[in-house]
Parts: C-alpha cells; sequence; structure tokens
C-alpha cells in the first residue's frame, strides 16, 4: 500500500497501469487504477467522492485497486483488481456528459477494466456510462443487470461476522451479541436488517442524520449513538466498520471493548501495525476485503447473465473463506490480514503463472 508521509507516485506500488481521465466540458477528472490482471480483466467500482486534492485521490485509487485484486483473488474469482475515482461532489457535479464521458474513457481500457458502482455512484449512473461502453456491471435490473451489489456485500458481511463468531466463542449464532455498526448507507443498512432478523442487539451512528432516521423509522429497537467516537467506547461485543476506509487507528484500539472487528468498509486499518495491535488486544480482525467480497460476487455474476441465487450461493462461501484465513492466521502465527495476504497473494502467483502458456486467441 502507499506510504502516507510521502506522496504516492503515479505508477502505484506494483500497478500495471493507472489513467488520468479529463473531460474539461463536463467537469469530467477521473483517475483508472488497473493493480493487476493475472486471473482476469480488472473489475472494480467508480468512487465519485470530494477529495482535497488529485494526490488524495490518485492515494486512495491505488489502495482500492489493489484492495480489489486481492479481494478476487481470495474470493475465488477469474478477475483481476482495479477501481477508479471521480473527482467531485456527485450532489453537484454529476451529469448524463460527465458519466458517458467516463465512459468512453474505460471504453478505451479496451476491456482490461470493468467498472462498476462505489460510494457515490449506483447502477442507474452504470446504465448512463454502458450507452458509451461495453464493460460494464452492476446495472438496473430492468437492463439485465446485477442492481444494487450492496445487498450481497452485506450478507457476505454477515457471513463473514458469523466464521468470526465461531472462531471466538465456539458458535456461529450472533443472538445476544451487540454489535456496532458504524456507517448505516447501502450496506449497512442491509447488515442491520440481517443482524435483528437473528437477534442481535445493534447499536448505530452515522453522520448522515436522515440515513440514521430511515433506519430508526423502520427498526425501532435499534439504539443510536451521536458518532463513531462514542460508539466505539460502548460495550460491544463485534464492531462493524461500515463507512470509508481508516477506521481502526491507535486511539480505536485502545477504547474497543469488541473481541470481533468486521465490516464492510475497504482499507480499515490505519497504518501497518494495527492488525498487530489489534492482535495484542485479543481484538480479532476478519480481513476487510475477505468479509466484504459479496458485492464483487454479486457483480462478476453479472458477467455470466445475473442469477441472484447463484451469486448468492457464491457470497455464503465467505463464511468458509473467512474461518480458513483465521484459522490459517492461528496456525502459522501470523494476523489474519497477513494470513488473508499469503492465501490471495499465492493463488494471484500460481494461477496466474498459467497465463504463460500460449494458447491461440488467449
Amino acid at each position: 500500500m502507499t506510504d502516507s508521509s510521502t506522496p504516492p507516485s503515479a505508477f502505484g506500488t506494483q500497478h500495471e497501469q493507472v489513467v488520468f481521465c479529463h473531460d474539461e466540458a463536463s467537469g469530467l477528472k477521473a483517475i483508472i487504477a488497473i493493480y493487476s490482471t493475472a486471473l482476469g480483466p480488472a473489475l472494480g467500482g467508480t468512487r465519485f467522492y470530494p477529495y482535497g486534492s488529485e494526490q488524495e485521490a490518485l492515494a486512495d485509487v491505488l489502495n482500492l485497486s489493489q484492495g480489489m485484486a486481492y479481494k478476487a483473488a481470495l474470493a475465488g474469482l477469474d478477475l483481476g483488481g482495479g477501481k477508479a475515482v471521480i473527482i467531485g461532489d456527485p450532489n453537484t457535479l454529476k451529469s448524463e456528459a460527465l458519466l458517458r464521458a467516463y465512459g468512453r474513457f474505460v471504453q478505451s481500457i479496451n476491456g482490461r477494466y470493468y467498472t462498476a458502482c462505489d460510494v457515490g455512484t449506483f447502477s442507474p449512473d452504470m446504465d448512463i456510462i454502458a450507452r458509451e461502453c461495453d464493460f460494464v456491471t452492476g446495472r438496473t435490473v430492468e437492463h439485465g443487470g446485477a442492481g444494487d451489489s450492496s445487498v450481497l456485500t452485506a450478507f457476505g458481511v454477515y457471513q463473514g461476522m458469523r466464521a468470526s463468531a465461531f472462531h471466538v466463542w465456539g458458535d456461529p449464532s450472533l443472538a445476544g451479541k451487540t454489535v456496532g455498526v458504524a456507517g448505516v448507507g447501502k450496506v449497512g443498512r442491509h447488515l442491520v436488517d440481517l443482524l435483528l432478523e437473528e437477534k442481535a442487539n445493534v447499536v448505530v451512528t452515522d453522520v448522515y442524520a436522515p440515513a440514521v432516521e430511515a433506519l430508526k423509522e423502520k427498526h425501532t429497537e435499534i439504539r443510536v449513538v451521536a458518532d463513531t467516537a462514542t460508539l466505539v467506547r460502548e460495550p460491544l461485543d463485534i464492531y462493524a466498520p461500515c463507512a470509508l476506509g481508516g477506521a481502526l487507528d491507535d486511539e480505536v484500539v485502545g477504547v474497543l471493548s469488541a473481541k470481533i472487528v468486521c465490516g464492510a468498509a475497504n482499507n480499515q486499518l490505519a497504518h501497518e501495525g494495527i492488525d498487530k495491535l489489534l492482535e495484542e488486544h485479543g481484538i480479532t480482525y476478519a480481513p476487510d476485503y475477505c468479509v466484504n467480497a459479496g458485492g464483487l460476487v454479486q457483480v462478476a455474476d453479472e458477467l455470466e447473465g445475473f442469477n441472484f441465487d447463484r451469486a448468492k450461493v457464491r457470497a455464503a462461501k465467505i463464511y468458509d473463506t473467512t474461518l480458513s484465513v483465521l484459522e490459517h492466521a492461528k496456525s502459522e502465527g501470523v494476523t489474519p490480514s497477513v494470513a488473508a495476504d499469503r492465501v490471495a497473494e499465492q493463488r494471484m502467483r500460481e494461477v496466474g503463472r498459467l497465463r504463460s502458456v500460449w494458447l491461440p486467441n488467449s
């Protein structure tokens, strides 16, 4: 991952390709990063976000694209890892012209990168991008797509949480456990639904008050706290970061009572060494890219002609993958994040090597 103490390089760390996209008339400023195509074309969503600077956007897309490569490898998909960011406020800048201009840039990469939804983009946006581009997933159901990928993202996190519970307590049931969910947007709200169905006690927070209000209206039994700083100090069994990255830093780990961290946010570890600190505090960390792969599984299934039931069965395997990673970590004496990296890197190395065997039209 990039070192936050120095400006990120446009070449990334080991990235295959980084593309800067600019269309002045529509206001488009975007960066597409392809980390690896060892296992197949890079797949990853497009994040539309008002970054403070181009350097900040570059750092984010480099980290996210690397995470997507590891996520696809660990999930057993024949896909590589990529990501894109559009710089700006989607509430004011997003337009048909901008999305179509972006689609033409994705098309110009000629299938090395497939895009999908992420923070600030939605399935109807993908339909617009697809009017200029053949390499789009996460489209609306009306257009033969998978629709909202947050449904299976939440389901995968839920399965990872159950596997973590089995690893820690010897029982996958979450009934009676207190789970703190930070961020109840597209993924977090679906996760809350699943937790309440299993009779867990749920405490939530979100910087966007309407999201909390809507969820509280639907589920009067949830408890709401003012902010994340308050939530992490609550008596929790499980903490689920489901907003933006960097949620786990020294301060949070120092006050966290939860025995498990398992959430949907990408790049949860604020810096190297946090995974070791979690372990020292007796907290089991379910690697984010392991448990939040359900959305990737969902949009990847769309490439075969989407079938929700088939995709859900595949996403359910996140339980087994998470349990395997945690068991590897224990047996090898390393943190879960290191164990997950090793499994993903081994698959990229061993399966990717087969691409060196020439086949006609390959």
